[in-house]
């Protein structure tokens, strides 16, 4: 394979859409039993990870997402202790979430081969995190799970597919209702919400389903140059609403203190986040 074409966005709906990279070489393919994977070398981005045709994560821009899903909630919320997140298979948001001063962080993953390919072929995404003794790692449905642990947690990160294949059910208004029941009281739900440039009902979906569960929803923003179409959505629930307005004061002090280096997070960024321009708002009906 001399091109890798993704077609996420492919149709006449988006107006035929797609990207390419070039091959250096195929590391891994083949069919697992969830879906067909894919983990190929490129010279621009690194190893590249690929489900169902569509791009996962890489390794040259994967902090963009990684850090701006984990970061936020956490440092948001304050004092975390426990920490689900529901798939995240490649180990990027583990690798973040267990910089913090955490007591367990709870992951379930629905295909176990993701995890070890990414393990073995794209080790710096997790970067030791499966080894590390607060991490729990559960080979699981995490529909399933929430539905029936008995946990509590006080941020839940959904490191989710698109809504297509085994990730589509965590999108639905009953999987946020549980995840709502595992939260503890000041607890941050979030959420991978796709690229609205593209795929803005899944922002409106997704208000309206997390709106009937929590009394403040939102979303904020990213930019991962290999999700194409600008801005990444990433959705955010809770029902302490001055958890969403802190400000870069706010936020400078917990940053200081777990004294991480980060690639694209940061307390002024973490507040502008939040800022949604009106093309993005619009579609919070």
């Amino acid at each position: 394979m001399k091109y890798f074409d993704e077609v996420l966005h492919d149709g006449p709906v988006n107006h035929g859409y797609a990207q390419r990279f070039d091959v250096s070489r195929i590391i891994y393919r083949n069919k697992t039993d969830f879906q067909d994977l894919v983990i190929f070398e490129t010279p621009h981005f690194g190893r590249v990870l690929a489900l169902d045709g569509i791009i996962q994560t890489t390794e040259r821009d994967e902090f963009a997402y990684h850090e701006m899903l984990a970061h936020v909630p956490l440092f948001a919320h304050g004092a975390p202790a426990r920490v689900l997140i529901i798939g995240g298979g490649d180990g990027g948001v583990l690798r973040e979430v267990l910089r913090h001063d955490i007591e367990k962080a709870t992951m379930v993953e629905i295909d176990r081969t993701v995890v070890d390919l990414c393990r073995e072929h794209m080790p710096s995404l997790s970067n030791g995190a499966f080894d590390d003794p607060r991490a729990d790692l559960l080979i699981a449905d995490g529909l399933k799970f929430v539905a029936e642990t008995d946990e509590t947690f006080d941020v839940i990160i959904i490191d989710s597919t698109d809504p297509v294949g085994p990730g589509e059910v965590l999108f639905s208004e009953a999987f946020y209702a549980d995840c709502k029941k595992r939260l503890t009281t000041g607890g941050i739900l979030v959420t991978q919400n796709g690229v609205p440039g593209f795929q803005g009902d899944e922002v409106t979906n997704s208000y309206r389903r997390l709106s009937t569960q929590f009394a403040d929803v939102s979303f904020y923003l990213t930019v991962v140059p290999t999700y194409v179409g600008g801005f990444m959505a990433l959705g955010w629930a809770t029902d302490d609403a001055v958890l969403r307005t802190q400000t870069q004061a706010d936020i400078a002090p917990r940053f200081a203190a777990a004294a991480l280096e980060t690639r694209y997070y940061t307390p002024a960024v973490h507040a502008a986040a939040f800022a949604l321009p009106p093309f993005i708002a619009e579609l919070l009906v």
